[in-house]
Order: structure tokens, then C-alpha cells, then sequence
């Protein structure tokens, strides 16, 4: 790819200004001088055959100009002479601060071992402070995945599981959903390859038996909407991704006849109020499965994501997922945090309360042991979640086996120290009891409620263990006794 190709293939994704254009090719050409003599396992030129690929899956994102230039710069405090002095320079702060911040991050190496643990604080300490600097490094992988084939296959393997443990998992946390499905489909047939050839087989005979259907179901949407709304939405056909659908085999245990949105129809409309005004349309033409709408415009997932959901029976013996949602919905629901107007305007913070757990990620005891570090990631960050609520409807994020007390450590540090109970959707619960997703919870204090040592066994994340033992003045990791006795704060 020439130089003119890549601006041309970038100013097509994002609108950019002269000032940004020249800037780019001037990065184009800084770039390329500092990677001479550079080349990848492919045999490929290392700047045309990776940098300039990363920054455009940046620019896919819809990234700003300084986020392109870092990408293309991405290597070069690590790889070359080039020294952050010399990139604000002939820059800016803003790009030099970007790719000093990729090259502290490093190679992350899977080895569950101290080293690999000492690499995950140190990505997700960076998280905390720029998210820019994670979304550059996603980025990267994704490109890095796109080429694994050039790399010897012990090798493919442990970047692959890596890239589905810690960078898929976290763009998923960013709700990056193209990101998400990129890097996890492109890392699940070196990872899993036994699994990824069924789930493909599978795949391919589903869709294969859909096809028919899912056109005749675009046809008819398209006509019923325009019918209601008075003009022609976007309507769009997805399909799972070969991972996500895995998973999702996974946890209906591989019964394909459980599975009802491996392909989707999904409308974008103008309005909140055509979201709803669409619904209406679609349940008036077809009869909707119960229990299948999710209206997540009125109740938006904790990270941000809104859309309507719905499940309906098309008539020809088949059940087809429908999703509705304004195009600001759309690109967050996309690119997530990506999306947000302050990262296209080069600001590092972007959100309020909507990726608060990303500042969690820097909470994490530094001087905890490797298997409990681990632990807590795979607990707090990249387990499955459940979205409990408050009686105000507050939506709280929790990872899948969560308590009444970790909901009230969740909500306030002041309310879980003095919780004595809760009440589930209006029925009172010990602070032990598991949450589901959509449960109303409303934590019940106690005046002389105090933290004992069993709110350890009633609880599982990293925030609520932290502040009982830092309560009780346990220094070290403590072991639950299941044995122990109930205490009397219920």
C-alpha cells in the first residue's frame, strides 16, 4: 500500500482536514525512515506490512487524526532510536504521550507465571490512566492476529489463548463489540482448534438451513417498517460470530434448536421514539416469544449499550432475533467507548460512571500473590455478568455469582460496611444470597451491623473482600473457613 492508498483508504473512513492529511504523511514518512531494514515473520516490510495496517483498523474505529499518527508511530520508541523527545518534536505531546504509553505496556507473554502477572498490572494500570494507549494496543493484536500464521505453531497457540483471555475480554468490557469479535474469531481456530472445525460444521449448517428465511424476513421488515416509521431504515442482517456462537453453544449444550439469534435483523431508525414506534410494527406483523424483549433504551447495559431486543416467530417454523436502535446506539454498540465524541476530539476521558471499572483495574492489591491476582481479574473483569438494580433503577455490574453483599460494597462502601440484609425484588435475603440478572435489590442497614470474618465466605469480588479485610485489619489474603460459624449480621 502506497502512501496515497492509505490516506485515501483513511479519509474515506473518517473526514479529515488538510492539517490532519499533511500530518499523517508526514507520520507516513517518519514512520518508514525509522523502521529501514525492518521486516515481519512474513518476510513483509515491518512498516507498510504492520504499522500502517494497525492505524487503519484505528481509523475503522473512527479514531482521531493523533490517534492514526500514534498508531503508525506505535513502535518506534521500542523498535527504533526514535525517543519521545523527537516524536513531540515533530508532532505533538498528545502523540508522543500515545506511543511512550503503548511501549511501556511491552510484549505481554502468556506464561502464567510472575512475569505474566506483573504484564497484566502493568496494561491495566495504563488502562486507568489513558484508555487511548489499551485501544492502540487492542489494535495491534487485532493485526498481529490477522498474520498469525507466519509465526511457528507453539507460538500461534499461546498468542491466540492470550488474546482471547486478556485483549478480547477487555474490548468486550469496552463494549467494542467489532473489536471484540475480530480478535476473538480470529484467535479461536489456533487456540481451539478441535472446538473451532464443529462449531464451524455447525455454523455453516445453520446458516445454510437460515438463509432462506433470513431473506424473506429482510423483504418483509423493510416493508413493514417503512410502512410505520414513513421512511426507509437501515435494516442489516448479522451474523454471529463463529466464537460468540461456540459460546453460546457452550451454554445451551450444543443444541442448535436453543439458539435463536444466530442471525439477527437489525434496524436502524432516526428516534428513541421510532425505536418504540418499529417495535409496535414488528409485533403487530409478527408474534413476539415471550420473555425475549429486552428494552435496553430505557434500561441501558452498565456499559453504556442501548437497543431494543426482541424474539419473534417468523411463521416458517423459526424464530428470528430482532434488534432496533438509533445510530448513535449503533456506533457505541460498534466501537464503544471508541465511540465516544470525546475520544474523536483527543481527551482522555471519555465517560462517567459508564467504564467506572476500568478505574477498579488500579485497585487491585500490587502486592497480592500471582493466583490471587489472577483471581480477581477473572472474577471482578472477565467473568459473565449479571445487571442487578436499585429501587431508583440504578443498573449495578456484577460478575455472575455475586451476593446482596457484593451489590452493597458495589453501590457504597458505607452501605455494604453497615448491610444486614436485602430484599429481592421486595423479598428479604441474607447477605449470602446469589443475584440474577434484573433482580430489584434494596440493601437493608443494621445500626449495630459490622463486618466479621464470614462476609468473605458471602461474598466474591475483589471490592468487597478488600474493604471487610481492610476493616478487619487482615493484611494477608484471607482463607474462608467453610466450617465457620453464622455470624449474626444476616
Amino acid at each position: 500500500m502506497t502512501n496515497t492508498e492509505f490516506l485515501e483508504r483513511v479519509n474515506h473512513l473518517i473526514e479529515l482536514s488538510p492539517k490532519d492529511q499533511q500530518q499523517i504523511m508526514k507520520a507516513l514518512e517518519f514512520g518508514a525512515n525509522a523502521h529501514t531494514g525492518q521486516t515481519r515473520a512474513s518476510g513483509e516490510n515491518y512498516f507498510t506490512g504492520h504499522c500502517m495496517p494497525v492505524a487503519i483498523h484505528v481509523a475503522e474505529l473512527g479514531l482521531s487524526a493523533n490517534m492514526i499518527i500514534a498508531a503508525l508511530l506505535h513502535d518506534t520508541i521500542e523498535d527504533t532510536s526514535i525517543t519521545h523527545k523527537d516524536i513531540r518534536k515533530e508532532f505533538n505531546k498528545t502523540v508522543a504521550d500515545l506511543v511512550e504509553g503503548v511501549s511501556k505496556l511491552g510484549k505481554l507473554k502468556y506464561r502464567g507465571n510472575e512475569r505474566h502477572v506483573e504484564s497484566l498490572r502493568k496494561f491495566f494500570v495504563a488502562a486507568t490512566k489513558d484508555v487511548r494507549v489499551i485501544i492502540l494496543k487492542l489494535c495491534d493484536r487485532w493485526h498481529n492476529l490477522e498474520t498469525l500464521e507466519y509465526l511457528p505453531e507453539e507460538k500461534r497457540k499461546r498468542i491466540a489463548l492470550e488474546s482471547m483471555m486478556i485483549h478480547g475480554a477487555l474490548a468486550s468490557r469496552l463494549n467494542m463489540g467489532k473489536l471484540t469479535n475480530a480478535i476473538n474469531d480470529l484467535a479461536f481456530p489456533y487456540a481451539m482448534p478441535e472446538e473451532y472445525e464443529k462449531t464451524l460444521s455447525l455454523r455453516e449448517s445453520f446458516l445454510k438451513q437460515e438463509d432462506k428465511v433470513i431473506e424473506q424476513m429482510y423483504r418483509d421488515m423493510l416493508r413493514v417498517l417503512t410502512d410505520s416509521l414513513g421512511y426507509t431504515p437501515k435494516i442489516d442482517r448479522r451474523k454471529k460470530g463463529i466464537y460468540s456462537f461456540y459460546k453460546k453453544l457452550e451454554r445451551k449444550e450444543w443444541n442448535t434448536d436453543q439458539i435463536h439469534d444466530m442471525i439477527a435483523i437489525r434496524a436502524i431508525v432516526k428516534t428513541d421514539a421510532d425505536c418504540y414506534k418499529a417495535l409496535g410494527a414488528v409485533h403487530a406483523k409478527w408474534r413476539p416469544v415471550q420473555g425475549r424483549v429486552k428494552d435496553y433504551i430505557a434500561s441501558p447495559k452498565p456499559n453504556g449499550y442501548q437497543s431494543l431486543h426482541t424474539s419473534v416467530f417468523t411463521g416458517r417454523g423459526n424464530v428470528l432475533e430482532v434488534q432496533i436502535r438509533t445510530e448513535d446506539m449503533h456506533q457505541f454498540a460498534e466501537f464503544g467507548i471508541a465511540a465516544h465524541h470525546t475520544y474523536k476530539a483527543d481527551t482522555k476521558s471519555a465517560r462517567k460512571n459508564e467504564f467506572d471499572w476500568i478505574d477498579q483495574l488500579g485497585d487491585i492489591k500490587q502486592d497480592e500473590s500471582v493466583d490471587d491476582y489472577l483471581k480477581d481479574l477473572r472474577t471482578d473483569f472477565f467473568a459473565d455478568r449479571i445487571f442487578a438494580m436499585t429501587p431508583r433503577g440504578d443498573v449495578i455490574d456484577l460478575p455472575r455469582g455475586a451476593t446482596v453483599l457484593d451489590f452493597a460494597f458495589a453501590v457504597h462502601t458505607d452501605l455494604g460496611m453497615s448491610a444486614q440484609g436485602g430484599k429481592i425484588n421486595g423479598v428479604y435475603k441474607a447477605l449470602k444470597t446469589p443475584l440474577e440478572s434484573e433482580d430489584i435489590v434494596e440493601i437493608v442497614p443494621g445500626k449495630k451491623t459490622h463486618p466479621t470474618t464470614d462476609w468473605l465466605n458471602w461474598s466474591i469480588t475483589n471490592l468487597a473482600h478488600s474493604r471487610v479485610r481492610k476493616k478487619l485489619g487482615l493484611q494477608r489474603k484471607f482463607v474462608p473457613n467453610k466450617k465457620a460459624k453464622t455470624s449474626s449480621a444476616k
